[in-house]
């Protein structure tokens, strides 16, 4: 009698196990975000959670914003977190958003957070352009160190500079929609013509050009100021370089694919996407985060960075986008690796 009852006790918590397993919503989730760090984001939230699962669906910037596009009329994706502002503004401009206040938003720094009440986005952090330079390898091929972004069209580093692909990523646009910004539009273009001259090829990965530049398989990478920082307090030989005619920055942020079939539980990931506890994980992978009072400095994070973040047009970046990269594709693409 006993072992019956014990089997039966089993059989019934086996049940109450599968059916507490069976009623776990899974949330498919599109992000930009570098894949090293979304299982902890996962785990943490999971900690509050345990009854949302979340299935990254990960890749670069420009690739993301153009899958989203692409499903547009049958969208697959539940919440887009950690994606450039630029792009959810254009998906914003698409009717592709379900607006939403999340618990917790007016604590944000208001550039974080879309105009419109209730928000179709949230941000979560910010990240900042910035030029990785191997003084290794630079010194073994003779180079100085470029000062501004119009030094990097000089004779002396052909062949030295890799960058990212803005159809790619995020980082990659951002220089571009800011270079445009800085020195207009032709001038813009002219620059970018110049600097093509001395480009060794086009990544598909933001971080790629530090990444590579801090290997030593290339002199100067342009990329964002906390891969640099990262990358140096790993003890990679680099200098961080802040152009002198100031940086583009854009924020990665949050919203909700209009139509999901699981509402509740993305409104319940955005909540927690504004959290302190969100935020305080945003500054292990950058200096500026939505939050005001989180941010810690962070080591080899280049002083006067935050001074030198030009005034970003976000509007004149989504607005204009698919021109620009239709123009850039046109143009350089020639020296893009392989996908």
């Amino acid at each position: 009698m006993l072992g019956k009852t014990v089997a039966s006790i089993g059989t019934i918590a086996g049940l109450l196990l599968s059916n507490s397993v069976l009623a776990q919503t899974e949330l498919t989730v599109y992000t930009a975000v570098e894949a090293e760090d979304l299982k902890r984001y996962a785990e943490t939230f999971n900690q509050d959670h345990p009854d949302i699962k979340v299935n990254w669906v990960r890749d670069s910037t420009g690739i993301v914003t153009a899958k989203l596009l692409a499903e547009k009329d049958n969208p697959q994706a539940d919440v887009i977190w950690g994606l450039a502002a630029t792009s959810l503004l254009l998906l914003k401009s698409e009717d592709m958003l379900e607006a939403y206040s999340p618990k917790g938003v007016e604590l944000l720094d208001s550039k974080f957070v879309d105009n419109d009440d209730p928000p179709a986005w949230v941000g979560m952090d910010a990240w900042v352009a910035a030029v990785c330079y191997n003084t290794v390898e630079a010194e073994k091929a003779g180079l100085t160190p470029p000062a501004s972004w119009k030094d990097l069209t000089d004779a002396q580093y052909k062949g030295h500079v890799i960058m990212p692909n803005p159809n790619s990523s995020g980082t990659g646009f951002l220089d571009v929609s800011s270079w445009l910004q800085m020195f207009g539009e032709e001038g813009g273009w002219e620059y970018m013509d110049a600097l093509h001259n001395n480009i060794a090829r086009y990544t598909h990965s933001g971080s790629k050009p530090c990444k590579l530049a801090a290997a030593g398989e290339i002199p100067i990478g342009i990329s964002f100021a906390f891969r640099g920082a990262k990358s140096k307090a790993a003890g990679a030989p680099l200098e961080i370089i802040v152009p002198e005619e100031g940086v583009g920055w854009d924020m990665e942020a949050t919203a909700i694919v209009a139509g999901t079939a699981n509402l509740e539980a993305a409104q319940t990931l955005v909540d927690w996407s504004v959290t302190k506890t969100a935020n305080e994980m945003y500054n292990t992978g950058y200096a500026v985060v939505a939050m005001p009072g989180v941010a810690k400095p962070v080591e080899h994070f280049p002083e006067n960075l935050l001074e030198k973040m030009i005034d970003n047009d976000f509007e004149f970046a989504a607005n204009n986008r698919k021109r620009i990269l239709a123009e850039w594709q046109n143009r350089y693409d020639g020296k893009s690796e392989a996908k």
